[in-house]
């Protein structure tokens, strides 16, 4: 499905809805009623599957705490709670006003992290080269079109440094591209994403579970000249490997 404004505005009204009923089960599916404690640890354990064990090509040497990273729907900020207690600055963005104002309460007290609401299809509110990483999970599987997760991937392009890596995950199982549907959104083939590598000017390096749920991706901005001269190793270590 193409968007358009009003499947923009359609997307902010499901997610507000769904905020609104029960904000916690929506980001997190696997209980109903989450206690805080459950809560943040279940955010806290989804940083360490996702990103402590893939430091290597998330900093490529660089001290996490002098990294500002990018959180593309961060919903009610379980993760990007616990994204803050790695990087120096986390950006979360999300079309729900109703999951930004949830997010901003938890992160009232977090100083380096920063919720925001965006219009759903681009960043314009970052520069370019803002960021050192953007991550994205259990997000693009909800959006019912190719075309808008098609333009954050090339937005996201746009707001990294070179030679700097996009991690994220999309739905790797058929779909019915006909519907529009906010919740089951739209899938892709290891091909599909190869292809939109290419269009969007990054270099994939790695995926993993491709026609599953959870298919992740690790794209790679190119350097601006050689991977020498921006001081960043030649090619980051295969996902899994651990820093130090």
């Amino acid at each position: 499905m193409r968007w358009s404004p009003e499947l923009l505005e359609r997307m902010r009204r499901d997610w507000d809805e769904r905020a609104r009923e029960n904000a916690r089960y929506y980001v997190a599916t696997t209980k109903r009623a989450w206690t805080d404690e459950e809560f943040f640890a279940s955010g806290e354990s989804h940083v360490r599957e996702q990103i402590l064990n893939d430091m290597i090509n998330i900093c490529q040497e660089t001290d996490p705490r002098r990294m500002r990273m990018l959180e593309l729907g961060c919903g009610a900020g379980r993760v990007t709670r616990a994204l803050a207690r790695v990087f120096g600055r986390v950006d979360g963005v999300d079309i729900s006003g109703e999951m930004i104002e949830r997010a901003q309460e938890v992160l009232r007290e977090v100083a380096n992290a920063h919720a925001h609401q965006n219009n759903g299809v681009d960043l314009a509110m970052f520069g370019d080269q803002t960021f050192d990483f953007a991550f994205s999970s259990i997000v693009f599987q909800h959006i019912p079109s190719r075309e808008v997760i098609e333009n954050y991937v090339r937005e996201v392009r746009r707001v990294l440094r070179p030679g700097r890596l996009f991690k994220f995950q999309v739905q790797g199982a058929p779909s019915d591209d006909r519907r529009c549907d906010t919740w089951l959104g739209v899938g892709f083939t290891e091909d599909d994403m190869r292809r939109m590598a290419e269009r969007t000017g990054f270099e994939m390096r790695y995926s993993h579970d491709a026609g599953t749920q959870y298919f992740w991706l690790w794209f790679f901005k190119p350097p601006a000249d050689s991977a020498l001269d921006n001081g960043l190793p030649h090619a980051p270590a295969a996902p899994g490997d651990r820093l130090g």
